[in-house]
């Protein structure tokens, strides 16, 4: 599978992104993950703590314009060989960095070389094999933007508000303007009976799956760890495992 992870700020992107990468790499995968969000949370849901490293840095270089490009020789499995961190259960991570006290500098050069591979991803068939995770940071700018062309299955992570399902419409609107593209909608953070059907409502469809208000999340979230890690039992990891199941026997639209 090719997965990205979207929908509104705040709504659980992260940690579902992260759970679904370690839960598919226990179920015999090679997963790379591929975090395209300057906010942290992608590398703490897959229990690599916080990180802020601008990992494609020395991957790049700049032209004789002035604009950054790969190295010669660089492309996507190199790339991913040589500047992704291994985590637990063996989930390779990808990410631009984080902006640090340097300011903006070395960032720009690594959201840069970023972008170049994960267009260069869907070319490369010694990673024809492996399984994808995205996260995507709030909003449904990069995903208007084509930072997600590797992606045939989007999950709109959508909590029970309005600024979220209206968030979640115009990213499922965006991104069905590319053909070959499944959008997955999954309820998130759910307290009430009927916020289900509210979400369904509002949202004009069906969601592939749901998660209720889970305490135990905020809690690994409190204490710098994954959830998976933190509580392996928990409602909010079964319920990412139905959604793989669900997301797993879907066929993507032509």
């Amino acid at each position: 599978m090719r997965i990205a992870v979207v929908g509104k700020g705040g709504a659980g992107k992260s940690v579902v992104a992260g759970t679904m990468a370690r839960l598919l790499a226990r179920g015999g995968d090679k997963v790379l993950a591929l975090d395209s969000d300057p906010i942290p949370g992608l590398a703490i849901s897959l229990g690599l703590g916080p990180l802020d490293t601008p990992m494609l840095l020395d991957a790049v270089e700049k032209d004789d314009n002035g604009r950054w490009r790969l190295k010669k020789g660089i492309g996507a499995a190199r790339a991913v060989q040589r500047y992704s961190l291994v985590g637990p259960d063996g989930v390779r991570l990808l990410q631009f960095g984080k902006t640090t006290a340097s300011g903006l500098k070395d960032f720009m050069g690594s959201v840069n070389g970023f972008y170049q591979v994960v267009h260069r991803l869907a070319r490369d068939d010694s990673l024809s094999g492996w399984t994808i995770v995205g996260d995507l940071p709030a909003g449904p700018r990069q995903t208007a933007f084509d930072w997600v062309p590797y992606a045939d299955k989007l999950v709109l992570v959508v909590e029970p508000t309005w600024q979220s399902i209206l968030t979640a419409r115009r990213i499922a609107r965006i991104s069905r303007q590319r053909s070959g593209v499944e959008v997955v909608a999954f309820g998130n953070k759910l307290r009430e009976d009927g916020d289900t059907d509210l979400i369904e409502e509002r949202l004009g469809e069906r969601l592939g799956g749901s998660l209720p208000f889970d305490p135990l999340v905020a809690e690994a979230d409190a204490h710098g760890k994954a959830l998976i890690d933190h509580a392996p039992d928990s409602p909010a990891v079964h319920a990412i495992e139905h959604l793989i199941d669900a997301i797993s026997r879907r066929k993507v639209s032509a």
